[in-house]
This record gives C-alpha cells, structure tokens and sequence, in this order.
C-alpha cells in the first residue's frame, strides 16, 4: 500500500468515525427532544404518554410521541404549550402540524419527533402503538407514561 493510499484509507476511516459520531449526537438529542416534549404534555395533564422508536422503520422521524388528550379543548391547550415552550426555550418551530383547529388529533411535525395527541376514541379507533407494535419504547420517565404491554 503505498503513503498516499494509507492517507487516503485514514481518512475514509476518520470521515466514518465522524459520521457514526454525529449519528450518535444527532440521536440523543432526538431522544432528548422526545422526552422535553413527552415532559410539556405531562405538565399539561396529557395521559398514556409513550415514544416509540422508529428509526429502523421509517426514514421521517426517530421518534413518534402518542399521547391521549380528555378532550378537543385540552388537546389545544396542550399543543399551545409545547409549541410556546420549544419555540421561547430551544428556538424550535415544527415543520409541520395537522389538526389543531379540530383538537381531535393534532400531528405536530418536530423531525426528529412527531407528536401525536388524541381524544380517547381517536386513540382507540387508530391503535398507533399497535400498528407500530415492533418498534421499541423510549423510556420517558414522566407520570403519564403508559405502561409497557
């Protein structure tokens, strides 16, 4: 192997270890995200609060948030405070939200973690921990956390 072949082979393998480096990074901070949002919807008195792992099992998200509201009005309220809160303490605005004028399941968009909060029967009818059943649980650490099945 000749010097400019050995340099080259050292830097392909310093430019991986930065990337699996940064994937690390970019991760935790993903599972950081979901646990500051999963804590705002506690606050808020959100309930069966869970985070699913989905990284292996879709390229738009590492983590979807799920999280019951009693009804439309707290659903609003809390999208409010996790919005107001990212926003005013991280900078953070969603890519994208869904439902809010309806309150019934309001989808907020934050990349790395989509939050999902719904009025019991959607939760019910919809099942999301079920349909995504093989991904793993986030632990959260919060009040409302659902048990895991």
């Amino acid at each position: 192997m000749s010097l400019s072949d050995r340099a080259a082979a050292e830097q392909s393998v310093g430019r991986e270890a930065a990337v699996a480096e940064r994937r690390t990074d970019s991760l935790a901070a993903s599972a950081e995200l979901a646990r500051r949002i999963a804590a705002i919807v506690d606050d808020k008195k959100g309930g069966e609060i869970i985070a699913l792992d989905v990284r292996e099992l879709v390229g738009y998200t590492d983590y979807l948030l799920i999280a019951t509201a009693r009804n439309e009005r707290q659903a609003k309220a809390i999208h409010d405070e996790v919005h107001l809160r990212l926003k005013k303490d991280d900078g953070l605005l969603p890519a994208r939200i869904e439902g809010e004028a309806e309150g019934r399941w309001v989808l907020v968009d934050y990349l790395a973690c989509v939050l999902h909060l719904m009025v019991p029967e959607i939760r019910d009818r919809y099942r999301l921990e079920k349909l995504w059943g093989e991904a793993e649980r986030l632990e959260l650490g919060v009040d409302g956390e659902a048990p895991a099945q």
